[in-house]
């Protein structure tokens, strides 16, 4: 397995040496259409990329953010025009892949039918959700413009940079973050929500 990883690490500096970060986009749009590349393993060895010097934050992030919206909108595309049954067909021959289940959409779509636009915000957050969650986005017609792109944008973005900064935060232990992935995202979420409730309090105690 450390074998294979290895290959898969060389293989993805390669990508990112020959084409940038165009080579960035690609890279993380296939993870996100979940291809065996996961964003889980590729983003933060971007940010060690960027830590060596190779690459630079922003312009990866950006990449990143735009390969994430990409992967968002095929899937919203396919809940708007194919519809469920033909849907869950499709992930029953792909669950041969072992690398998406049909217990992932049942996922996806109990999260959308209890928190609505937040839950695309919060599924982008979640390893094995991700994009799927754009589905029962697609076959709720749930409005395209500001709403499901706007949800879309912040959980994709705060996705990609958080992933990308505690690779480049840990240099070369850049693996550990694959493995905590999902616990350090939603604790920073987490703490970006309690900051939000703090500032609110204190203006509400000064006024």
């Amino acid at each position: 397995m450390g074998g294979l990883l290895a290959e898969l690490a060389r293989w993805v500096m390669d990508v990112v040496h020959s084409f940038g970060y165009v080579g960035v986009f690609v890279v993380v749009l296939l993870g996100s259409l979940y291809l065996p590349v996961p964003t889980e393993f590729t983003l933060p060895l971007f940010g060690f990329l960027v830590e060596k010097g190779r690459l630079t934050f922003v312009p990866v992030v950006l990449a990143g953010t735009a390969a994430r919206v990409t992967a968002a909108m095929v899937f919203y595309s396919l809940g708007l025009r194919v519809g469920e049954a033909r849907l869950r067909r499709l992930l029953g021959r792909a669950e041969r892949t072992k690398l998406v289940y049909g217990s992932d959409l049942d996922r996806a779509s109990a999260a959308f039918q209890r928190h609505g636009g937040t839950a695309i915000l919060i599924g982008h957050l979640i390893p094995g959700v991700g994009a799927l969650i754009s589905i029962p986005a697609g076959l709720k017609r749930m409005p395209l413009r500001w709403r499901f792109l706007g949800y879309t944008l912040a959980g994709g973005t705060a996705w990609t940079a958080t992933l990308v900064g505690l690779g480049w935060a840990l240099g070369r232990r850049w693996r550990v973050v694959e493995v905590y992935a999902s616990y350090l995202v939603l604790a920073l979420l987490a703490a970006l929500v309690l900051g939000a409730l703090w500032f609110l309090w204190r203006r509400w105690r000064t006024r």
